[in-house]
């Protein structure tokens, strides 16, 4: 049961992770078609209120009596930077590039929530043991290989298809724009899994604190959209691919996906949770070649291995952290009654 227990979140995460690698397959083909980038995040999020709604009335309906002024800012500002702007972020950057572009970009989510971790105080390094070095070179590591990403494209290992090829060349957009709104929304999202920590720890009901998320990023999207583009044809959502798109992302992307990272932040950390990010690279790879027939090149495959190489070094510096932690009370335990032994003599 313990075992069970312990591998629930491992299991969670990679059907978080595959489920949202179909999410950014789904939304390049939408936007290929000519989607708007604000109104998927508008109706993603939209569906993803109405969703969670029941549930939130048969498993939580009380937990509203618990939120305070200070909560509701705290979600507010989780909505903002972990939903409406990464994956406005996200989705511009999907658009410049392709599927397994952005998402070994994602894999950087992992680091930057260390950075900011450790910048707002909630990770320490110290450099004289293993961990606090594996921090490092983990982190530098991870910079290089997003170098990699952005400035090095390499000979063409996959060939896309005539038809991919043709509206590739007619996009003409380049690889070093994309990176920016990528790592933007890198940033972002790391903020997400920071706040969401602490609304986790002052407000454990996963059901409602995605709900009211939801709606607040939903509001957020339309303010957006009333901002930067006026067309309301824009707001008609047609064609089976666009509507299946973001039912799908909000049902399950936004819904079900945000509910189990939420639980899972509560449960492991900012930390843990964000280091399944590279899985979506593995399945969104895959779908990129066999679905989206996007053209593959060296210089992402090589960026890609470097950031999950950094990334891994860097969770190994955390989970060496873990044991110290969680061996120093025992010792501590162990100390403690040896010097009681000695003085009862």
């Amino acid at each position: 049961m313990d075992c069970v227990q312990r591998w629930k979140p491992v299991g969670g995460m990679v059907v978080v992770e595959f489920s949202l690698a179909i999410v950014n397959v789904l939304f390049k083909k939408a936007l290929n078609a000519g989607m708007d980038h604000v109104i998927i995040v508008l109706y993603r999020q939209s569906i993803a209120t109405v969703f969670l709604i029941p549930l939130v009335y048969f498993w939580e309906r009380g937990s509203w009596n618990k939120l305070t002024a200070r909560l509701i800012g705290q979600m507010f500002l989780c909505a903002l930077l972990g939903l409406t702007l990464s994956q406005y972020l996200f989705l511009v950057g999907l658009d410049y590039t392709s599927a397994t572009f952005t998402c070994a970009f994602i894999n950087l989510v992992p680091v930057v929530t260390f950075v900011l971790a450790l910048a707002l105080r909630m990770e320490k390094v110290n450099l004289k043991r293993k961990s606090g070095k594996g921090k490092v070179i983990g982190t530098l590591t991870c910079v290089v290989g997003a170098t990699t990403l952005s400035f090095y494209k390499g000979m063409r290992l996959i060939k896309a298809g005539h038809d991919v090829l043709k509206q590739q060349q007619g996009r003409a957009k380049g690889l070093g724009t994309g990176s920016a709104f990528l790592f933007a929304g890198s940033i972002a999202w790391s903020s997400w899994f920071l706040i969401q920590s602490k609304i986790g720890h002052n407000f454990p009901y996963t059901y409602s604190s995605t709900s009211i998320m939801s709606l607040f990023s939903a509001v957020q999207s339309a303010l957006l959209f009333l901002i930067t583009d006026r067309n309301m044809s824009k707001w008609i959502v047609k064609g089976y691919l666009h509507i299946l798109s973001v039912v799908y992302a909000g049902i399950v992307g936004s819904g079900l996906c945000y509910v189990v990272m939420s639980w899972c932040v509560k449960k492991k950390g900012p930390v843990f949770t964000s280091a399944f990010s590279p899985l979506i690279q593995i399945f969104a790879g895959i779908f990129d070649v066999l679905v989206l027939h996007e053209d593959v090149y060296l210089g992402s495959i090589l960026g890609s291995i470097v950031v999950i190489v950094g990334m891994y070094i860097l969770l190994w510096g955390k989970s060496k952290d873990e044991e110290i932690c969680e061996a120093l009370p025992k010792r501590i335990m162990d100390a403690d009654s040896g010097q009681r032994e000695v003085t009862n003599h």
